[in-house]
């Protein structure tokens, strides 16, 4: 993969200052770096990212009327006395959900008794809601479900119990259908704008929010303090992988907080048997969640997660623990084995035309895929799909990286699918066997249609020296936390620098190697100390030491030992300057569809999306001939095929020559997105047809007459090729890597 280091700016000293206030003793540099590239610029985004006491929560009452119903109907089983069950789902984020809901509801309605929860069998149910789970609830005499983590799409399901007499509230937070399900209401952020503080709540929050609504109107019933429940709400959104910030971020912070001194006894055993502390993100992505989710995984059924997280009895959690334990080792031991067999398939793949890897095999493990897929998907830097075929049948678990929304490549296809779910980062699927060739074929085609010139690339937030490791530089990263998707942990590049006192370490899982542990300390000439730091891999890999090489390293912890202690966690290394870019290296300024950067008088705007070459090229070297940046400052999002424009143009022409009015010339071709060529051969046709056009001061008119007996068809061929020809080059400059463009520009 590529390299590219992020722009280093210059910053405003009162900007530096600002973040001094909140780094102790530190210089503060480096910290202001990070947050300006993370577009965190003002005094109050700095404020509310770095201290969760100044930030100021949205309420429940963003989802309207849609809470305020689930709220009602809630209070009506309770009034009525009405059978209630929670149907979750069997991932970290699904066995949250169910627990928040389960410790939530019970404030009110009695646990067994008037109040079941159920989580269908990864291996044998799949995700969302089923006829057969349905019908066990309704034996129980359920009359109303609310979900959590799924539920936004399962239009025959609902309907079905809508049939048995269960009415149900959906609370969700995966991709939205286009019609409304027949429910008593459905809370999903996604239906709030994109740019909305709870857009990215995964179902876990989500579930939270409808408690904290019950726990403010419902005083009269119990006093419930729904903030008891953040622990688990910290583990479901940092397993879950969503964008951590805005709220995402707020209530990841409080429940770490939370997690800390948490009196949960399965929650403290689960941080123990993973041997962490339960004081940062990464325990919770690399320990608990990894165990929670092992459960189904292996056992299909994770029933008993639930009870894990919110069961009282010392005895009981203890044996549950030892069984997660089990089950994860054995998830090790799995994941080993199938990331193993797709590597050996991969090295009969041509990467080179491979943007999407699909692979299928009939001895994959289903439960390991989802991990194995993420893996890969970092590793080689493209979007994965793992299916396992039984059958006439596979399915299997997608997983994206470097900024891919693979759920609407897999939407796509969805002729192909028998059952499909998921968002942009992560997707589950199945499909006929005998399909499989054309879904891998159709999804690269789209993906080399959406995302032209697809280069997969390593960015790197600084070039930074083992003094820099050794002085303030991890420490200022630390502020940044809780990092995750929407805030990634910085990754730093150190040039020239060498490995010593190397020592590798093989784990073994039942008495075979399944990878190993290399520690190492890293040096260079900044300063004689070195800096320590530990690199996972394959058992055949190794760190040549005492050779030069060019790394990429990001802050780690030491777990283990259970301290503060910082080391770096190696990323990829290679000979110095192979394979290395760095926006500061070229003159163009990159702000396609961000427009977030001020523009100075040092630069050389564009800000209409270029054409051809040629109008790139002029500007290109205006910009080098004044020594100045040259910026793409433009957008392009057309959404009307040529012939739509073509009858966009017609019924303008008709318009005007019925009023007897005019209208801009260049702000008809703007409306239109056609360049004046173009729009010129439009009105060629129109003039054919009898809407003569007439041209003054760049106003244009038309008048009616008796049409052109000739054939135009030939004409509007070509206006409608041109036209397209002219969208196809714009959606090129909107979305071609800005590396291309520069090394042309250059040459």
């Amino acid at each position: 993969m590529k390299w590219q280091i992020l722009e280093k700016f210059s910053l405003p000293d009162e900007f530096i200052n600002l973040i001094r206030k909140y780094t102790d003793l530190s210089h503060g540099h480096y910290l202001a770096q990070f947050l300006w590239q993370r577009n965190l610029k003002s005094e109050d985004q700095v404020k509310t990212f770095l201290n969760d006491q100044d930030y100021q929560p949205s309420s429940y009452l963003e989802f309207g009327t849609e809470i305020l119903a689930a709220k009602d109907r809630l209070e009506n089983a309770l009034i009525q006395g009405e059978n209630v069950a929670i149907w979750g789902d069997f991932d970290a984020d699904g066995v949250t959900a169910t627990s928040v809901l389960w410790e939530g509801l019970s404030a009110y309605f009695e646990r067994n008794k008037q109040l079941f929860y159920y989580i269908p069998n990864r291996l044998t149910e799949s995700h969302g809601l089923n006829k057969i789970g349905l019908d066990k609830l309704a034996n129980q005499n359920v009359k109303l479900i609310v979900t959590c983590d799924t539920g936004s799409t399962n239009f025959q399901e609902i309907n079905y119990a809508n049939e048995l007499g269960i009415d149900i509230i959906v609370t969700d937070h995966h991709t939205l259908p286009e019609n409304r399900p027949n429910v008593s209401a459905i809370i999903n952020p996604r239906y709030l704008p994109e740019t909305h503080p709870l857009y990215h709540l995964s179902g876990v929050a989500v579930a939270y929010k409808l408690m904290e609504c019950l726990a403010d109107n419902w005083q009269k019933y119990n006093q419930f303090n729904p903030e008891e429940l953040l622990d688990l709400v910290a583990i479901g959104l940092i397993a879950d992988l969503v964008e951590l910030k805005d709220d995402c971020r707020y209530l990841t912070q409080i429940g770490i907080k939370k997690l800390q001194k948490t009196t949960r006894i399965g929650v403290k055993k689960l941080v123990e048997s993973s041997k962490r502390k339960g004081d940062r993100p990464t325990d919770i992505s690399y320990g608990i969640g990894p165990r929670i989710n092992a459960v189904s995984r292996i056992y299909g059924d994770a029933n008993f997660c639930v009870e894990l997280l919110t069961e009282t009895d010392q005895k009981k959690c203890q044996n549950l623990v030892e069984q997660v334990e089990f089950v994860n080792e054995r998830r090790k031991s799995l994941q080993e084995d199938v990331i193993k067999d797709v590597k050996k398939k991969l090295k009969r793949v041509d990467l080179s035309t491979t943007n999407v890897i699909i692979l299928a095999d009939n001895q994959w493990e289903l439960g390991v895929l989802g991990l194995v897929a993420g893996k890969i998907a970092e590793e080689y830097g493209r979007p994965t799909i793992l299916l396992s075929i039984t059958e006439n049948m596979a399915r299997g678990s997608a997983r994206s990286t470097n900024k891919i929304d693979l759920y609407n490549l897999i939407l796509s296809q969805e002729d192909l699918l028998l059952n499909f779910g998921g968002h942009p980062l992560a997707a589950g699927l199945s499909l006929l066997t005998e399909n499989i060739e054309l879904f891998t074929n159709n999804i690269n085609q789209k993906f080399r249609q959406q995302y032209l010139d697809f280069n997969p690339t390593i960015e790197l937030d600084m070039v930074v020296t083992v003094a820099d490791l050794c002085g303030e530089l991890l420490k200022e990263v630390k502020y940044l936390e809780p990092c995750g998707m929407g805030n990634k942990v910085p990754k730093f590049l150190v040039k020239n620098c060498w490995f010593e006192q190397v020592k590798k370490d093989k784990i073994y899982d039942k008495n075979r190697v399944i990878y190993s542990k290399i520690t190492f300390s890293l040096k260079d000439e900044s300063t004689k100390q070195g800096f320590w730091g530990i690199f996972w891999c394959n058992n055949n890999d190794q760190l040549p030491e005492n050779t030069r090489f060019d790394v990429i390293i990001e802050r780690d912890f030491n777990a283990s030992k259970k301290t503060d202690n910082i080391r770096v966690r190696l990323i990829d290394f290679r000979k110095p300057t192979e394979n290395l870019d760095s926006k500061n290296e070229t003159f163009l300024i990159d702000l396609r569809n961000k427009n977030s950067q001020e523009i100075t008088s040092n630069m050389v705007v564009i800000d209409k999306c270029p054409r051809s070459w040629q109008e790139l090229q002029k500007q290109a070297k205006i910009a080098k001939k004044s020594h100045k940046k040259l910026v793409l400052n433009y957008h392009y999002n057309q959404k009307l095929t040529p012939l739509e424009i073509w009858q966009q143009l017609l019924g303008i022409a008709k318009y005007l020559a019925a009023k007897k009015t005019s209208v801009n010339r260049e702000q008809l071709a703007d409306k239109l997105g056609l360049s004046l060529t173009n729009l010129q051969l439009g009105l060629l046709i129109l003039a054919k047809i009898g809407l003569v056009p007439e041209i003054q001061e760049n106003e244009l008119k038309f008048s009616k007459i008796e049409p052109d007996q000739s054939d135009f068809e030939e004409q509007l061929l070509e206006f409608l090729d041109c036209v397209g020809e002219e969208q196809f080059n714009k959606q090129y400059f909107t979305q071609v890597n800005v590396e291309i463009l520069a090394k042309i520009l250059n040459d």
